[in-house]
């Protein structure tokens, strides 16, 4: 990590306006004009002692750039390939009616891909549980992963990530009957289960810190629905984003209480495709900036109320 830090809104223009040229290309702004652009001045330098800040430093990323043989690759293959969930309503889901895979994850995706073929082309999809997106990365497997996936310091260590997307928070679903309204009362309740996905913050955040209820994995998402249907769990604990999917999908589950933490969701991508990451950037600030970011927030995740202002893109490694 770098000790420059520059903060970019998705309006970091003089990058938006070269994404139109080149195949789609988008090209980094000057550092005078990424500073013009920034909405919130940050300190020069991070204490010496610093090493990495889950609050902060995580959601850092690297300034947009054009791309280089990460990108050209791709396009020279012909595909973007992707990894995703195809169990994740409203975020990366199978539609049972078309029998394609779709949502917000998607869209973003479907972005990155636009930019760099210059038009619209399938995406070529590996689906993948929490516990693969890691792997699959590491391994080369992919090109990128959107499967509501968290930054944090440790997944740094060894993959990088785009600029934040998507802000989730981790809540609780219960049945409509229950008394519970927040996690705390379930601990209170005693012998309540509690359902995650492995491979998760969620999960590991649910053993260290709510010892009072016992945390049950399940493989994917889904698998916790299953289970909470089968009555073998008393809850499901996950970002809101999800959990308003269960909803739309189980009419006597509710999801109570306040977000208990904050999930910065971001693309990964290999940690040695820094250019395919500047190339991604660019291409979300632009999302941001014009509206399409805000239009698939609509489509996807009104539940969860009117489209907010997109998170503000973090850069300085």
């Amino acid at each position: 990590m770098t000790t420059t830090m520059t903060r970019s809104v998705g309006a970091t223009l003089a990058t938006l306006a070269l994404l139109a040229g080149c195949a789609g290309v988008p090209a980094a702004a000057p550092a005078a004009q990424q500073r013009a652009a920034a909405s919130v001045d940050l300190p020069a330098t991070l204490p010496a002692a610093t090493v990495c800040d889950d609050s902060f430093e995580s959601t850092m990323s690297y300034a947009p750039g054009p791309g280089g043989g990460s990108v050209q690759a791709i396009r020279d293959r012909g595909a973007l390939h992707v990894g995703v969930s195809a169990d994740t309503l409203l975020m990366g889901s199978r539609n049972p009616l078309s029998g394609q895979i779709e949502g917000f994850d998607i869209d973003m995706l479907q972005a990155v891909s636009n930019a760099i073929f210059g038009d619209a082309r399938p995406l070529q999809f590996r689906v993948i549980t929490s516990a693969q997106r890691l792997e699959v990365l590491e391994a080369h497997e992919v090109d990128v992963v959107a499967r509501t996936f968290t930054m944090n310091c440790e997944r740094w260590e060894t993959i990088a990530f785009s600029a934040e997307y998507l802000t989730a928070g981790q809540k609780v679903l219960v049945t409509r009957d229950s008394e519970a309204q927040s996690i705390e009362d379930l601990e209170g309740l005693g012998d309540q289960r509690v359902c995650a996905p492995e491979g998760t913050t969620t999960l590991e955040r649910l053993q260290e810190t709510y010892p009072g209820v016992e945390a049950v994995a399940a493989p994917t998402h889904t698998g916790c629905l299953v289970l909470f249907q089968q009555g073998k769990v008393e809850a499901i604990t996950g970002d809101d984003t999800i959990l308003a999917g269960f909803v739309a999908q189980d009419p006597y589950a509710k999801v109570v209480g306040e977000p208990f933490s904050a999930e910065p969701y971001g693309i990964g991508v290999a940690a040695d495709q820094v250019d395919l990451v500047q190339f991604v950037n660019g291409v979300l600030d632009q999302a941001k900036a014009d509206g399409s970011w805000a239009a698939s927030y609509d489509r996807w995740l009104a539940a969860l109320g009117p489209a907010p202002t997109p998170p503000v893109s973090v850069y300085g490694r």
